[in-house]
């Protein structure tokens, strides 16, 4: 398989403009010549670091620059240094909210409120642009009821959250083969939640492995709610493998259909692979880089 090479530096204005405008480190003084012209595609470029777990963090980080990323995602405070030190950003910041336990309970509220604002803050200092948060499990709660507390709680941080200039995401994700009972399992409770929140710094993060489970129409799907979607994420059905030709969703017209909906944002690499990870990971930009 050919190795996917960051650009040269005749790269288009237009691509180092993008660039230029992405936040944190990749915006400041610091960015490196080879950094400006990483941008692939319509896209920005990111990798889970819970996959990519085999691979020590510094390897990680250094890999995907030389790769072509920008930002490995879902890291905690402490691994933000490390990222900046080779030119990536954080682009999905971890929040302090659980996939089991988050704001669809009332009584949680006070302390994710708290922490999830001191996560906020920290993003803004750092220039990093989303924090990702959960709804919580059912544990019989009606979905109606979970909305309305999840509304009430998000209210909550959304403030801060636009004064700060950062995006929390609320993570759609299947119950029906990895989290069972997650109540943010559909689309359309989703959309209805950021409808009651009403802020452009509150957005679903459409992560395409977990909705093609529960309700696949994706193309349909991101078309209709794309206004209310701020991040992406990847991965192949079943077995949320490589998003190679071994599964069912076809990549490519998945990217161009998001390419078509204005969205020129990350794209968050988050599979498993079943072989050298890195030659996984350099086959998926190509994929996505329409």
């Amino acid at each position: 398989m050919s190795r996917i090479t960051r650009r040269q530096s005749i790269t288009s204005l237009a691509t180092a403009t993008a660039v230029a405008a992405l936040p944190g480190s990749l915006a400041g003084n610091e960015r490196t010549p080879a950094s400006s012209a990483r941008a692939m595609g319509k896209f920005h470029h990111s990798a889970c670091k819970w996959t990519f777990s085999s691979i020590p963090m510094e390897r990680l980080a250094q890999s995907a620059s030389d790769i072509g990323l920008e930002s490995i995602e879902l890291l905690e405070p402490d691994d933000w240094p490390l990222v900046r030190k080779y030119h990536l950003t954080c682009a999905m910041a971890k929040g302090t909210t659980t996939i089991a336990k988050g704001f669809n309970r009332i009584e949680h509220h006070d302390g994710f409120v708290a922490s999830m604002t001191d996560r906020i803050k920290a993003c803004a200092n750092a220039g990093l642009p989303n924090v990702i948060c959960f709804s919580g499990s059912r544990e019989g709660m009606p979905d109606e009821l979970g909305l309305e507390n999840c509304a009430i709680g998000v209210k909550r941080i959304v403030g801060v959250a636009e004064r700060m200039g950062v995006t929390v995401c609320m993570e759609l994700l299947n119950s029906k083969v990895d989290h069972p009972d997650y109540m943010c399992d559909h689309t359309a409770w989703g959309v209805e939640l950021c409808k009651r929140v009403g802020s452009d710094r509150f957005k679903l993060l459409y992560d395409i492995y977990h909705m093609q489970i529960m309700e696949g129409d994706v193309i349909r799907t991101i078309r209709d709610n794309h206004r209310f979607i701020g991040h992406y994420h990847t991965a192949g059905v079943p077995g949320r493998h490589e998003i190679d030709d071994g599964q069912e969703l076809f990549y490519p017209a998945i990217m161009r259909a998001i390419a078509e909906t204005g969205y020129s944002g990350f794209i968050g690499q988050e599979f498993l692979s079943k072989r050298d990870p890195l030659t996984s990971l350099r086959e998926s930009l190509r994929i996505c880089s329409v």
